[in-house]
């Protein structure tokens, strides 16, 4: 149903037939680069994680990784990812295809990485494992619902455009 979630989602502003449906598996950033033709790094993978209070969102590029001191320093807590119950359970979306938009949890904070910045286009996953989008990084922040840039990631290659 995930997948039908965010073709509803994308209906609302015109861009349904925008989603890519691929024949192999997209679940992981190196199977979605492949499956789309593009670079590791334009992949947009969103975590979840636990904060003190309420759980949320980062979509950030597929080269990046959690930098933990970045990551305390802007949400005051360890680093606690969902487990995949609890994902599919908040965001209605299986591992795999983990995206910002048709969220069951409406109110779910989504935290936009730096790390996208530096590219044209990224492509998140539309709520299953051979799905995706290619948007600009504001259609992005548009439509993901962005409620703040930040910067807790590392091991990004600001070179790469």
């Amino acid at each position: 149903m995930s997948l039908n979630d965010v073709q509803a989602y994308f209906r609302e502003f015109g861009k349904e037939e925008d989603i890519i449906i691929v024949d192999d598996s997209s679940a992981t950033v190196a199977l979605a680069a492949q499956a789309l033709g593009v670079i590791e790094a334009k992949i947009a993978k969103s975590l979840t994680f636990q904060g003190k209070e309420e759980s949320f969102m980062i979509v950030m590029a597929g080269d990046a990784k959690i930098d933990n001191k970045k990551y305390k320093a802007q949400y005051k807590t360890k680093a606690k990812m969902l487990s995949p119950e609890q994902v599919k359970e908040l965001t209605g979306h299986e591992i795999g295809g983990v995206c910002p938009f048709g969220l069951i949890t409406k109110d779910m904070k989504v935290y936009l990485d730096e790390s996208l910045k530096r590219f044209d286009f990224v492509y998140p996953a539309c709520g299953s494992g051979n799905s995706a989008i290619k948007l600009t990084v504001e259609e992005l922040e548009k439509y993901g619902n962005c409620y703040e840039w930040v910067d807790v990631t590392k091991d990004w290659d600001p070179q790469l455009t």
